[in-house]
């Protein structure tokens, strides 16, 4: 649905951070998030909210965390 990719290089390989907003099976909402070094195996965490609105909020923080930490939005 919704999704926010983030870069941040690094001295060797940059590496990125992926947050994204899902509707699952069970009619909730899905925050995917997923890290690692570009071209490398992704590490991935899902948590599931009640609704649109917490999951929004969730995927706000992890996205305010993620440029606090030098991701930075490559367009």
């Amino acid at each position: 649905m919704v999704e926010a990719l983030l870069y941040r290089s690094g001295p060797k390989r940059g590496r990125f951070y992926r947050v994204e907003i899902t509707l699952n099976l069970f009619a909730e909402a899905s925050v995917v998030i997923e890290w690692g070094m570009v071209g490398g195996a992704p590490c991935r965490r899902v948590s599931c909210h009640s609704d649109l609105r917490a999951a929004s909020t969730a995927a706000d923080h992890y996205r305010k965390r993620a440029l606090r930490r030098g991701y930075a939005k490559v367009a």
